[in-house]
């Protein structure tokens, strides 16, 4: 799976011009299913974003994890992370999992987010949204779990 975290003062998701998922200082995280992916990668990715540490501390070091800052999170479905720009002007996505299993591990990842965290918005899959966002820095962060890579297992070496 891939996502790009970008803390956040504030961010809101809209579709059709409602307002479906709003959050005040947190993390935007921009998530997208690849092919071969599955919920251990999911775990994975979503383990590593609640802890990573990116948020200051009180000497202005960025110590803290969304945990321990109890920022809100937006969850925001992106086939697009998964483009293949190698080729061309014009990006191919033949690596983003089929809309049906990219809608089933947004939907999995979501549900485990708001089991392990008390504030979780989400856009709404598929749909034409608009994002807004106050990115706090700025930061921005790419996480990638590659397929096959699951927690417990060391991980591939470049």
């Amino acid at each position: 799976m891939i996502s790009v975290l970008q803390r956040v003062r504030q961010a809101r998701v809209e579709v059709a011009g409602e307002v479906v998922g709003a959050i005040g200082p947190g993390l935007l995280a921009l998530v997208c299913a690849e092919q071969g992916d599955g919920q251990a990668q999911a775990d994975k990715l979503l383990a590593k974003l609640l802890k990573l540490r990116i948020f200051a501390d009180a000497a202005g070091k960025m110590n803290l994890s969304l945990q321990d800052v109890a920022g809100g999170l937006l969850v925001v479905s992106q086939f697009t992370l998964a483009a293949d720009t190698r080729g061309g002007n014009r990006p191919g996505f033949s690596q983003a999992a089929a809309p049906a299993e990219g809608e089933r591990l947004y939907d999995y990842f979501v549900a485990q987010a708001r089991a392990a965290h008390p504030v979780v918005a989400t856009g709404s899959f598929g749909a034409d949204m608009q994002v807004h966002l106050v990115n706090d820095g700025p930061v921005t962060i790419p996480l990638r779990i590659a397929p096959g890579i699951v927690p417990g297992i060391a991980s591939q070496s470049n």
